[in-house]
């Protein structure tokens, strides 16, 4: 069979490629021909995308970059600019859980540090790609939420403020990208196989099953699964979809 190839030459930018989702979604765009520019804070990770990529023969150009930093996002969307004066395409995927703990426990810099990279993050990194999709008058972003983003996690309450942030703003930045050409939608990921989770189940000895008790089909996704939402929402088979969240949880939210 031969694989379908919709992004040639299409320039896509994915934030958090360092692993998980955003690595996931990086090797998934480049097999289609994109031109894929990864970023992450995480130089080794990030590095390690590119090599699978260029393994693989496709094209990568890595960048480090803090997007809780404005001036690092504009770093990263000037390199863009030199290296291929256009964005076609861009997912927001980086993001942070934080530490679990109540309210009444939790500290503002702990706060903070979720709030910046999920959610100022997100908005730091559109300003700049709407900036240059508006140049086309085309293009699509696709922001990563999470079903925490829908529902109330107990002790998640900034992630979980975040993510509901990241899906206001993606409503807000879909109607007033419209009339550019731009379409702008978010995903809500439920359980995922990724170093976050990882982390997370480590940390709590029962959580996995507990989690997987929540998810009525019994079991994480991949990445993967994640990554070819991601390239639905960019691509020609959705283009009249803007402004909408695509829940992506095996289930969980239909309860």
């Amino acid at each position: 069979m031969t694989m379908e190839r919709r992004f040639i030459n299409r320039v896509v930018l994915i934030t958090g490629a360092g692993s998980g989702i955003g690595r996931a979604t990086a090797l998934a765009f480049a097999r289609e021909g994109a031109q894929v520019v990864i970023a992450d804070r995480n130089e080794l990770g990030v590095q390690e995308t590119a090599a699978q990529i260029l393994k693989n023969q496709g094209s990568a150009l890595a960048m480090t970059c803090d997007v809780t930093a404005p001036e690092s996002v504009q770093k990263l969307f000037q390199k863009i600019e030199s290296e291929f004066g256009a964005l076609d395409h861009a997912f927001n995927n980086a993001g942070i859980e934080g530490p679990s703990t109540e309210i009444t426990e939790a500290t503002i810099a702990s706060w903070n540090e979720v709030l910046s990279v999920n959610l100022s993050g997100v908005f730091f990194c559109m300003k700049e790609e709407l900036r240059l999709m508006r140049l086309k008058s085309q293009g699509t972003i696709v922001n990563c939420a999470s079903i925490a983003g829908l529902r109330g996690f107990s002790g998640m309450a900034a992630y979980t403020a975040s993510k509901h942030g990241v899906l206001g703003l993606t409503k807000a930045a879909a109607l007033e990208a419209a009339r550019y050409g731009v379409r702008i939608t978010a995903l809500c990921p439920g359980v995922v196989k990724t170093p976050m989770i990882e982390r997370y189940t480590k940390d709590h000895p029962d959580a996995e099953a507990s989690l997987l008790a929540e998810t009525p089909m019994n079991r994480m996704a991949s990445p993967d699964e994640i990554a070819h939402a991601v390239l639905w929402l960019s691509g020609p088979e959705s283009t009249f979809v803007t402004g909408s969240t695509l829940v992506i949880d095996g289930g969980w939210c239909a309860k």
